[in-house]
């Protein structure tokens, strides 16, 4: 979920959807169940635990938010809290927005969308299936060749 957005002295250097993310010694984060797709038995689903880490590189203080929003874009499925970020000249720093109990109602590409200072800065496609439909694909893939 690589990207290279920038804004003035502001660079998103990646973006990464994972399970849980915990401050180690020495200010190591350590990401556990880091993923770019969500494939699942049965829709709907909800994720216990989900957080968004975003890299940033840059200058400036600034005030950052993510969304998750439905795949036609139009409702929120769910809405960090804004946060505020400061780097200093050349620096840089990790934002990780934590969501409990988000739930998908259906398959569909979802977009998780970084906003600073409330204007949208990026965004990154969040693929939700479910494994009866990635099966009946596969097998009419296979009933082709």
């Amino acid at each position: 979920m690589e990207t290279t957005q920038s804004k003035d002295n502001l660079e998103l250097v990646y973006t990464l959807f994972c399970d849980d993310v915990r401050l180690e010694v020495g200010n190591k984060l350590s990401l556990m169940g880091v993923f770019q797709n969500i494939m699942v038995q049965q829709l709907p689903v909800s994720l216990i635990k989900f957080a968004v880490v975003n890299h940033w590189r840059g200058e400036g203080t600034h005030l950052s938010e993510v969304r998750v929003l439905t795949p036609d874009k139009k409702q929120p499925i769910v809405v960090s809290q804004p946060t505020p970020f400061e780097l200093a000249a050349g620096g840089f720093a990790d934002n990780i927005s934590f969501f409990v109990n988000v739930t998908f109602p259906s398959a569909g590409q979802y977009w998780v969308q970084t906003l600073v200072d409330s204007q949208l800065f990026d965004e990154q496609p969040l693929v939700v299936t479910d494994q009866r439909a990635s099966q009946a694909t596969m097998d009419a893939s296979e009933a082709v060749n």
